[in-house]
């Protein structure tokens, strides 16, 4: 099994690109546990590619993914399927859940999936609890408000007990209130279950509760103060 070093996260001279363009060049980082990672840019700056290298979804044109001892840009397609189950997290944008599982059953799905199923009901207990969605394991996402179906995105995808948490623009469908609820909670949850979080945002006003934000320009990445 692969063991998680100190850095949960690190990137090092990835570079990509569509169609004969280059998205991204050079890019290097790191992200540690309990550490909230944004990364800003307009929208076409590279950030979803990024996160999809990151998260293994997408192969780098070159360059290392490294998650703990494991280099994801060359990773079987095996063990890569195996990394995204049981260590990394993903919130996507407009949560994105599945329409016909109640809260509860979809957090222990995702437990289970990661080998985790033994506390599966207690920790789904708790962890809707933490998102403020208590007494609501028999609710699905239709019957939930768009701040909650993104709470919930986040329990799901910390229900597998991720040691990466990947959220691309978690907060763009929700008005500046709930955004900023589930940025919080988001950082939150993360330094509880000491994961590392990298997400993308275009919201300038969210930074302040990241620990460190990084900038996309022309696929150029460079770090800046929170």
């Amino acid at each position: 099994m692969t063991t998680i070093a100190a850095t949960s996260l690190s990137l090092d001279g990835v570079a990509h690109g569509y169609a004969g363009e280059t998205v991204l060049h050079d890019v290097t980082l790191a992200a540690r546990p309990g550490e909230l990672l944004a990364v800003v840019g307009p929208s076409g700056s590279g950030k979803t590619t990024l996160l999809a290298i990151a998260g293994g979804l997408l192969r780098p044109d070159a360059g290392t993914v490294r998650l703990g001892d494991a280099d994801l840009a060359t990773a079987s397609e095996r063990e890569r399927a195996r990394l995204r189950a049981r260590e990394i997290g993903f919130v996507f944008q407009g949560a994105n859940l599945a329409p016909f599982l109640p809260a509860g059953q979809l957090l222990g799905l995702n437990a289970r999936l990661a080998g985790r199923g033994g506390a599966a009901r207690a920790g789904t207990r708790a962890l809707l609890a933490a998102v403020g969605l208590e007494g609501r394991e028999g609710s699905r996402p239709g019957e939930l408000s768009g701040g909650e179906r993104q709470r919930l995105a986040v329990a799901a995808a910390l229900a597998k007990a991720p040691r990466l948490l990947l959220a691309d623009e978690p907060t763009a469908a929700l008005d500046s209130e709930r955004g900023r609820e589930v940025m919080e909670l988001i950082r939150a949850l993360a330094r509880d279950h000491d994961a590392a979080v990298m997400l993308s945002t275009h919201d300038e006003r969210m930074l302040d509760l990241a620990d460190r934000v990084m900038r996309l320009r022309d696929g150029r990445i460079e770090e800046s103060a929170a």
